[in-house]
Formats: C-alpha cells, structure tokens, sequence
C-alpha cells in the first residue's frame, strides 16, 4: 500500500479489461486516478465501485476519444485541475481486430492505427508540458506481444503494436532528460472482454494450451507491472519492453 502516494494518473481505456485492472490498483496504492474511456456505463460504475470501496475523491470518470487532440488537451487540464498535475500516463486504450492482408477492409486497418497508435502518440504529447514543468513523470505505453514477434490475420493490430514499441523507445531518449520516463508493456493473451468477443471460451483454451505456464493471463497478472513502472521503484526504467505472457515470447509469439 502506498506505493503511489501523491501521484495523479490517467488511465486510458480504464472502464473494463485491462484499464480497469490497472485503475483498481493505483487507487490501491493511493494514487488520485481519472479513468478515461468511450464506456461511459462502464465507466461510471467502476467510478462508482472505487469510490464505494475507497472513498470519494480519488477517481474520476472521463468520456474520453483517445484519437482526438482537443480531447486530450480537455482531459489534461481537467485532471489538473481536479487532482493536480499528472504524473503518470498509463496509455492503455487500444482496439483487437483481426483480418487477412486481401481482404480486411483500408477503414478497419485506419481505425486500428487511430485508436491505439495515433491515440498513444496523442497521450504522449498531451501530458509532456505539465510533466515538464513538474520535474518529471512516468508513461507506460500499451503493446503487445504482437508488438514483439508475428501473428497471422494480425498484421494490422501488429503494425500499431510495434509502432507503439517504436515511439516508446524514441520517446524514452527525447524526454528522458526531462526526467519522463518512457516504457512499453506487452501483454500475451489476457481474459477481458476485448479478447472474449473473438471466441470466448474457446479462444481462452487455445490461448491457454500456447503458453508455458498452462493458462491466460487475467488483468490482475498485469496491474502490478503498470504499478511498478508509475512508481519511484523504477526510477531508473526506461525505454524499456516489458512482456507480461507466461513465457510465450520467451521462444515465439501464438502464431510461431
């Protein structure tokens, strides 16, 4: 506990899955969170949740496009306004879709490139002047394993994944001297509802019989890496890649 004393962080597609893991945790830890996300059911009620569970003022619900410069900048300077400055980007939001080279449609292709990698960039950019002007922050960017070796039917999601893995690392050497740290994690396959609507049960069971430690991974298996990475134990952490997976990039991705 305490772990993120004094720190405000935004959590992007904070309103279920992953996010909501990741957003449940830092409240844990005593950060000051805004949970960004297109959800606003989900993300009210998990507003609702942690408040009932922690008391109020620590989170806040935003509806949130991460594609959309003028939101962001609303969002930044809301968060400041509410908490105080953030210091931590956990740039979480992204979109799965899957899809063979000949046939998978150039507006499925663009919307996946808009969400996760030009939303990424956007998030990037927002928070670097008031992490600036406080002498530093933490941004823990969102790939994948995909972002680290290949898939069939994935190579649109893999482009944003490795593009993602990309600006991380440049960004790490740009900011770094402003005390920004800059790292990426990669998730393996991870039981939430993004995953689940591309075959649910069966799809668990095929992800689980892939990996070396016999089962998927669940949103609790990745919170504690984004709370390390938000947090001053990892102070010196960056530009680093961090997959969380039970082993399966140690040798492969799921397509290998």
């Amino acid at each position: 506990m305490g772990r993120l004393d004094n720190k405000v962080a935004i959590v992007t597609g904070g309103a279920q899955g992953q996010g909501a893991g990741i957003a449940r945790a830092y409240v844990a830890e005593g950060a000051r969170v805004v949970v960004a996300d297109v959800a606003k059911e989900a993300g009210q009620a998990l507003q609702d949740e942690l408040t009932a569970d922690f008391g109020p003022g620590l989170v806040h619900f935003v509806h949130h496009d991460v594609s959309d410069a003028a939101s962001w900048a609303t969002l930044v300077e809301d968060t400041g306004t509410r908490f105080g400055p953030v210091g931590i980007l956990a740039n979480n939001a992204g979109i799965l879709r899957f899809g063979a080279i000949e046939s998978m449609p150039a507006e499925e292709v663009e919307l996946l490139w808009r969400v996760n990698q030009l939303g990424c960039f956007l998030g990037m950019q927002a928070v670097v002047p008031t992490m600036k002007a406080n002498g530093g922050g933490s941004i823990i960017n969102a790939s994948s394993v995909e972002g680290l070796a290949g898939m069939a039917s994935c190579t649109a999601y893999a482009a944003t994944k490795w593009a993602i893995r990309g600006m991380t690392k440049c960004a790490a050497m740009e900011l770094g001297p402003q005390q920004i740290r800059v790292n990426s994690v990669h998730p393996g396959m991870i039981d939430t509802p993004m995953t689940r609507v591309h075959g649910g049960d069966v799809a668990m069971e095929f992800g689980a019989s892939k990996v070396p430690l016999g089962r998927v991974g669940h949103p609790e298996d990745i919170a504690p890496v984004y709370v390390f990475l938000g947090s001053d134990e990892s102070s010196y952490i960056n530009g680093a890649e961090i997959a969380v997976d039970g082993g399966v990039t140690s040798t492969h991705a799921f397509g290998g």
